[in-house]
């Protein structure tokens, strides 16, 4: 399985326009080879830099239930019939890159699953990680950075 973004190669910079500095929209992403028992696909979007500020991974994005045919997440959109979880935002919805200081690593999680996941709006990234466990079989992942610049 594999996760691309037409707007940033892996390792390289988000660009300005998805992150709190922009128009604050979720980034174009592609998604291929998805193994063929897959029920369902889950994305996270967190930020391990920002345990120093924030004391714990910040989480940015949790898509649940996404259709495994899906191959393209357009920009600013969710998947339908997919469902967005609570984000360290403190809402289900896109929260672009925000760093208080440095450059920090966006890791794009996608996760295939032979289930259907139980799991409602309110449920935040560790729900979601509990709830899929032992039904990963397949994780792949793209790494986008963001510097804040004065």
């Amino acid at each position: 399985m594999i996760l691309t973004s037409p707007a940033f190669q892996h390792n390289q910079p988000i660009p300005h326009r998805f992150t709190c500095d922009g128009d604050n929209v979720s980034p174009p992403l592609v998604i291929t080879d998805v193994p063929a028992g897959a029920k369902s696909l889950v994305l996270i979007v967190d930020d391990p830099d920002a345990v120093p500020f924030a004391g714990h991974v910040f989480v940015h994005w949790t898509l649940c239930n996404i259709n495994p045919k899906t191959h393209i997440i357009d920009e600013g959109s969710v998947p339908h019939g997919s469902l967005e979880c609570a984000t360290s935002y403190g809402k289900p919805s896109w929260g672009g890159p925000c760093p208080p200081a440095g450059n920090h690593h966006y890791h794009f999680k996608l996760y295939a699953l032979n289930t259907i996941l139980n799991v409602s709006s309110e449920a935040n990234k560790s729900d979601c990680e509990n709830a899929m466990h032992g039904f990963i079989v397949d994780q792949t992942e793209l790494m986008g950075t963001y510097k804040r610049t004065p």
